[in-house]
């Protein structure tokens, strides 16, 4: 059954009174491009151990919005990531 009407702008006011009613927000930090703060123009298919980091076990490229990279640097790390794997420098399918 709703509330009389009157009732519920009461219940509003009084929860803005106590704060957000309950309700927790929190403030999400905007990820940085790890390459862009570091200033990295160049992505070497030959740094395995930085390369690594942008792949998970299952053996498949992270995304942008997980890993924070910005578009330009997305690119040319997936263009890394597929020539080290070319060269057999990372595996093509995890374990």
């Amino acid at each position: 059954m709703p509330a009389p009407r009157g009732q519920d702008k009461d219940r509003q006011q009084q929860q803005q009174q106590e704060g957000m009613g309950g309700r927790r927000y929190f403030y999400r930090r905007k990820r940085v491009c790890r390459f862009c703060s570091e200033k990295i123009d160049y992505i070497d298919y030959k740094d395995v151990a930085l390369l690594q980091s942008f792949v998970p076990e299952r053996g498949r490229i992270m995304p942008r919005r997980i890993t924070g990279t910005c578009a330009w640097h997305q690119r040319k790390l997936g263009t890394a990531l597929k020539r080290a794997r070319i060269a057999a420098l990372l595996p093509f399918v995890g374990v």
